[in-house]
């Protein structure tokens, strides 16, 4: 997996297209990123162009992974933080194609936007997990400290809750 470009991903016909079929791939997968199954195109393109739209704002960043011409993976950075929060951001909508999983994709795309909220000037990255089938691992090996879990926060994909665990990390600076 070598191969993997990671890039910011703006909004053309292509992108949206691949974009909305990753979203509903995930979802129908099971993934839990705040949709349920079965997701209508329509959802899942208005979501998206709200999601580039705030990226063109300065508000977001979305990073794609290429293996070729294949987007197998993406990942947004959530800037728009409260007057009071300037040094933080939150990482949101990791999702990696069905058949890439397990090979290091997800981890990329990790590192590369918490590269970018360094760039950015952010010294704290948070995010959220389903405590079933998220990805605590993956959070917990790449340094993400878990705050703590709320009960029955979301439906799964397919129906019935899930918790979710809350995950910080300091960056950009001496630990």
């Amino acid at each position: 997996m070598n191969s993997i470009e990671i890039n910011l991903l703006t909004n053309t016909a292509g992108t949206q297209k691949i974009m909305v079929d990753l979203l509903i791939g995930t979802v129908a997968a099971g993934g839990s990123v705040s949709f349920m199954h079965p997701l209508a195109p329509e959802m899942a393109a208005a979501f998206w162009n709200k999601s580039f739209e705030a990226a063109a704002r300065g508000e977001r960043a979305v990073l794609g992974a290429w293996n070729g011409e294949a987007l197998i993976g993406t990942v947004t950075l959530l800037l728009d933080c409260p007057p009071n929060q300037p040094h933080r951001a939150e990482i949101a909508k990791l999702m990696t194609r069905v058949d890439y999983r397990g090979k290091g994709v997800a981890t990329r795309l990790m590192e590369a936007a918490e590269a970018l909220a360094v760039e950015k000037g952010r010294t704290l990255l948070v995010l959220d997990t389903a405590k079933e089938e998220g990805a605590s691992g993956l959070y917990e090996k790449l340094g993400f400290t878990l705050a703590g879990e709320i009960p029955d926060y979301a439906l799964k994909p397919h129906g019935g809750l899930t918790g979710t665990l809350i995950y910080w990390k300091r960056i950009g600076q001496s630990r």
